[in-house]
Parts: C-alpha cells; sequence; structure tokens
C-alpha cells in the first residue's frame, strides 16, 4: 500500500509539471517515468531501513558490546550499498559515511576520517568501543541525513540508468582487492548489495529494451544469474564467509564477471537514449 502511494504520488507530480497525456505519448523518454518512480521507491525503502539498522547497530556501540557491533557490521551496511549511486550524489554525506582510511593523510589516526569504516577498524583493530562512541552517533545523524535529502531528491535519469554500471565498475575498481571492509573482510557482504542495487536498476528499465535488443537481455540475464550463483558459493549462515577465505583464483571469476557486467550495462544510458 506504502509503495502505491508513492508511486501515485511521483506520477502525479510529474503530471503537476505539465506533462500531458499527448506529451507522454509524443516523447518516447517518458517511458521512463514509471521505472523512476519505482526505483525512487525502492531508494525509500533502503535509506528507511538503513536508518533502522543504524539505530541498532549504534545501540550496540553504545552499549559497549562490541561482538554485538560486530555482528550488525556487514547488514546495516548492506542498504547503503544498494543505493551507493543515489547517496554518492551528496559527496559531503558520502565522505562522513563511506570514507576510506587511504583517503586521508593520517590514515586511521586521522581525526576527520569517520563513518562505517573508521568504527570498523575500533571494533576490529582495536577491539573496543571506547574510542569510537562519537563516530557512531555521528554516523546515526549523518544517515538520518541522507535519508530526508533522498526523500527529497529528484532522480536524474542518467544517474539512475548509469548507477547500475557503477556498481560493478567499483566493485571492479576497488573492492575485488579486498581494500573496502580491509578490518572484516565482511566484503562479499557488500559485493551482494551492489549487485542487487545494479540488477534492481537493470531490471527497472528492461522492458524498455526487451524487444529493441534481445540478445542483450539474454546475455546480461545470464551473467546476473551466473554472478548470483558464484557468490552463494559463499554464503554460510545467513551471511558470507571472511573474504581472506576465498583464493586468488576465485577472486580473478568474481573480476572476470562484474567486469563483464560493467562493460556491457556500461550500454544502457545509450541504449534509452540518455547518452
Amino acid at each position: 500500500m506504502v509503495a502505491n502511494t508513492l508511486k501515485s504520488t511521483a506520477l502525479a507530480l510529474i503530471l503537476m509539471a505539465g506533462l500531458t497525456a499527448q506529451s507522454f505519448a509524443a516523447d518516447p523518454s517518458l517511458d521512463l517515468v514509471a521505472p523512476l518512480a519505482d526505483y525512487k521507491i525502492y531508494v525509500a525503502e533502503n535509506t528507511e531501513q538503513l536508518v533502522k539498522d543504524t539505530e541498532a547497530f549504534v545501540a550496540a556501540i553504545k552499549a559497549n558490546d562490541v561482538a554485538k557491533a560486530k555482528a550488525l557490521f556487514a547488514p546495516t551496511r548492506t542498504s547503503y550499498e544498494k543505493i551507493e549511486p543515489i547517496a554518492e550524489l551528496f559527496a559531503d554525506l558520502d565522505s562522513s559515511i563511506d570514507a576510506r582510511a587511504d583517503d586521508f593523510e593520517q590514515k586511521e589516526a586521522d581525526p576527520t576520517f569517520t563513518g562505517f569504516h573508521r568504527i570498523e577498524y575500533g571494533l576490529w583493530v582495536e577491539g573496543k568501543t571506547g574510542e569510537i562512541q562519537g563516530y557512531a552517533d555521528q554516523l546515526l545523524k549523518d544517515i538520518k541525513t541522507l535519508n530526508e535529502r533522498i526523500n527529497g531528491l529528484t532522480f536524474p535519469p542518467e544517474v539512475v540508468v548509469g548507477g547500475a554500471a557503477a556498481l560493478m565498475e567499483e566493485v571492479a575498481a576497488t573492492k575485488i582487492s579486498g581494500e573496502e571492509d580491509r578490518y572484516s573482510r565482511t566484503d562479499l557482504w557488500d559485493f551482494d548489495a551492489n549487485f542487487a542495487g545494479s540488477q534492481k536498476i537493470y531490471t527497472l528499465f528492461r522492458p524498455l529494451i526487451a524487444d529493441k535488443n534481445p540478445d542483450f537481455v539474454k546475455k546480461v540475464d545470464a551473467n546476473f544469474a551466473e554472478a548470483g550463483a558464484i557468490l552463494k558459493k559463499y554464503q554460510k549462515d545467513g551471511g558470507y564467509v571472511s573474504y581472506v577465505e576465498l583464493s586468488d583464483a576465485d577472486r580473478k571469476v568474481l573480476a572476470t564477471k562484474v567486469n563483464t557486467l560493467a562493460e556491457d550495462l556500461s550500454t544502457l544510458r545509450g541504449q534509452l537514449g540518455l547518452n
């Protein structure tokens, strides 16, 4: 019911902007309206879940429960990773929420290094919560601000469609190496979320290209299925094994599939007339 209401509201706002039924028929680009509305619902649902999960994560840190905080770290991050192309539109928040130590001159010792990965360092390397209480408070504040900003955002079509490839490109460029979750080794959780976010975008816009380019659709469908099968091999106890358990050969197989998807999905914008 909530999803339907959100979608109806999105469509109503578009019509209020002066787009008549006749203009819908005259402009093929308006075929993008419905999938964009559906994607905004998807993002809204994930940011709402992100707020709830972060509240629980921060509560564990405030209670000095290192074990619980560790258990909540990876699943809390998944909602953020699914919607990263939109979250990254707010560079200030993305830096505060998801920066890595390499982005700072003093690495982990830099007081401006905040967010998930500073907290990750505190939990897995320092093994305590005392030093990260303030970072936890700031993380929750930033996540709530992100939710508010996204709720008021008009989604640029080219960013949304381009996000399918962007998620795969980021995995290929920096995540396959194990750079991101370097302390916790929960990398596979991020991979799964990135794949899910990319596939959601592709699935929403797939009907607009299925008839025009069936071979492309068949290929991408198969590659997503293969990527899912690869990740499934590493599932354990409702999550994923540590990334250190993957051999170089395992990582190479993943990288090959990610690169293939990134290359194919990079053509989506062109196929939809969004150059």
